[in-house]
């Protein structure tokens, strides 16, 4: 069979090497490039596999739809080379990978053979085998599933995100319901308004308050919400409570999510990277409403409105101070909170430790993408690590 792979990033490559371990013919496509507008390279093409980044509008896709191509998602792939896994998904706005990773953690406290995958770090293609897949997966992987079915379906919360990928809410939430689709179980927050012809039969619902095994190590209410979740996907897999109490109480969080990555002179610094949206940055404000903070915003933009972070920003936020693209947007919208236009990072973080005190913390939750100043949002954490520790 010949394959089309579009997209050479992690998930790319990984698709690739899967396919030519099957012995089918690979053309692999870099969606930075201008040769997307050759469509003979879809001549005798049997299958398009088609990584996150790249959107379903592209020339090529376009093109391979209309020839009868198959377009396949790179975890539609990955679920089909996995045939004997069970598989729990996890999507949502916000808290995908912290609850993706408590789940594993959860699964291992139980003795089970586990691997998390999907779109927090480690392609679904790449795993080989395992009794129990943890797949993240954002509304980009799931715009091209055809069979994929969850053992546990999880949706966390649903906000406005990715407006410049998907337009409409109303399309990147009927994206994220895709992960509903043959489940056989689902796990869904209490009182989230939701089309039961797109649930399975069995569902189960979490909230923040809910009675847990054992209260979770990782602070903040919206953690709570996501232990919450966690465990009710642990139970609605056979998990004992034991095993749920003891992963709740040791599991520490995750790199670029409210992770105090240094201190100097009594300041602490709070690496919040992964806060690419408002709802992410609301978050993080409300785990530190009592604490002097001096808040880091901006880069790349997502179509977002910024007035309902404006809304969020308390009295205990003493300085704030916009970077990349997206600080001309924070300004207008934060204009009465007098921001700080630095531009870059480094300057930014200097700028807030000039005015912090003992006890005061740096925090970084952008409320923006990355790909300006950045690769990712992972490069721009290790970049303020480093700052944050002076080196």
């Amino acid at each position: 069979m010949k394959a089309i792979v579009y997209g050479q990033a992690r998930s790319g490559r990984s698709a690739a090497e899967r396919l030519r371990e099957s012995g089918d013919e690979v053309v692999l496509v870099d969606r930075t490039l201008g040769n997307e507008r050759d469509l003979s390279v879809l001549d005798g093409a049997e299958l398009l596999v088609k990584s996150p980044g790249v959107p379903g509008e592209a020339v090529l896709v376009g093109a391979a739809r209309e020839r009868g191509v198959p377009v396949w998602s790179e975890v539609e792939l990955g679920y089909r080379l996995l045939a004997d896994a069970r598989l729990i998904g996890v999507t949502g706005t916000n808290g995908k990978t912290t609850t993706a990773e408590l789940l594993g953690a959860i699964l291992r406290a139980a003795d089970r053979d586990v691997v998390v995958a999907g779109n927090v770090g480690t392609p679904l293609t790449s795993v080989r085998g395992a009794d129990w897949v943890v797949c993240e997966l954002s509304s980009f992987q799931l715009e091209d599933v055809h069979e994929l079915a969850c053992d546990v379906a999880v949706l966390l919360n649903l906000e406005p995100d990715h407006l410049d990928r998907h337009s409409t809410f109303e399309a990147y939430r009927a994206a994220k319901l895709r992960i509903f689709e043959r489940a056989r179980a689902a796990v869904v927050p209490r009182g989230l308004a939701l089309d039961e012809r797109c649930l399975p039969a069995t569902v189960v619902e979490f909230a923040a308050d809910d009675e847990l095994p054992a209260e979770p190590r990782i602070r903040g209410s919206h953690n709570r919400e996501n232990a919450a979740a966690a465990t009710a996907a642990a139970r609605a897999a056979g998990v004992p409570d034991a095993a749920i109490a003891e992963a709740l109480g040791s599991f520490p969080g995750v790199a670029h999510r409210l992770e105090l990555v240094g201190e100097r002179e009594g300041v602490r610094y709070v690496n919040d990277s992964k806060a690419t949206n408002v709802a992410a940055a609301r978050r993080a404000l409300a785990a530190y409403a009592g604490e002097p903070v001096h808040l880091i915003l901006g880069g790349s933009l997502k179509g977002e409105d910024f007035a309902p972070l404006a809304d969020a920003i308390g009295p205990n936020v003493s300085s704030i101070h916009l970077i990349g693209e997206a600080a001309p947007s924070l300004a207008a919208a934060l204009g009465r909170l007098g921001p700080y236009t630095d531009g870059d990072l480094a300057t930014a973080v200097a700028h807030a430790a000039r005015l912090a005190s003992p006890g005061d913390v740096v925090l970084l939750s952008p409320a923006s993408a990355s790909y300006d100043q950045f690769e990712n949002y992972e490069h721009r954490g290790e970049a303020f690590r480093k700052l944050a520790r002076g080196s």
